[in-house]
């Protein structure tokens, strides 16, 4: 399932926030949700953790978005920042700057401002992807960021829900993602996807499948089945199995 970027507002002038909103929508991106407080943020992380955070510096409350942004990196630390700030003076700008945002927008600002802003944190996003030198010109790619997986297809990068992902199948040093929505073929080793895939998802059932816990339909003595389809289970792993799906 293809979806647009999240973005969670944290901007204590409603009235700003409403509109940056707006502008966020009309841009064709999802704002998760709008917030006044650092306090607030960290709440809201629990259930819905968005792909890129606005946060003015200045919020009223004990914690101001710089300490409102340590605090969301500790437990989320691919948070990509991006600060607002009416304040732009040195001091600010130092504490700011150790968290390591992607970009900085000053009061009064721009639509443009924004919107170049947020694409240009987008574009940094799909960048990170780690992929060797020699393979700097493959076809596919993979980054997973979230709850969701940016996927290089054809020309450009897809956004993946990992809960559409079904399993995951080896095919020499290429893996071929079965999601509800469709196939993605990607130049990457199941050993490589198996370490960026987050655990809480996601189990290496055999040496040429992973499978997503959430998708088995039935569980036998030597196989799964997710969407009507058998998928070896290796000798072993079924006790693994059992006590993994017993934690999700």
């Amino acid at each position: 399932m293809i979806q647009p970027v999240q973005i969670l507002i944290v901007e204590d002038e409603m009235i700003i926030a409403a509109n940056i909103s707006l502008q966020l929508t009309e841009m064709g991106y999802e704002v998760s949700g709008v917030v006044p407080r650092g306090e607030d943020a960290l709440n809201h992380l629990k259930d819905n953790v968005p792909d890129i955070v606005l946060v003015d510096i200045q919020l009223k409350g004990k914690l101001d978005g710089i300490e409102t942004t340590r605090k969301m990196q500790e437990f989320y630390p691919n948070l990509a920042i991006i600060y607002l700030t009416a304040n732009a003076d040195e001091a600010h700008f130092n504490r700011a700057k150790t968290t390591n945002p992607y970009a900085f927008i000053s009061k009064p600002f721009k639509k443009l401002d924004l919107q170049r802003s947020i694409e240009l944190t987008v574009n940094q996003l799909k960048c990170n992807i780690a992929t060797p030198a020699h393979k700097a010109k493959t076809e596919n790619a993979t980054f997973v960021l979230k709850e969701c997986l940016f996927i290089r297809h054809q020309d450009s990068m897809v956004k993946v829900d990992i809960k559409a992902i079904r399993y995951i199948e080896a095919e020499r040093n290429y893996c071929r993602i079965y999601s509800t929505e469709r196939e993605y073929l990607l130049v990457t080793t199941l050993k490589d996807m198996d370490k960026k895939l987050p655990e809480k998802h996601f189990f290496r059932i055999h040496r040429s499948y992973i499978i997503n816990l959430s998708r088995i339909d039935e569980i036998a003595g030597t196989h799964v089945v997710i969407a009507k389809k058998a998928i070896p289970m290796a000798k072993g792993m079924r006790p693994e199995l059992l006590k993994r799906l017993q934690t999700i």
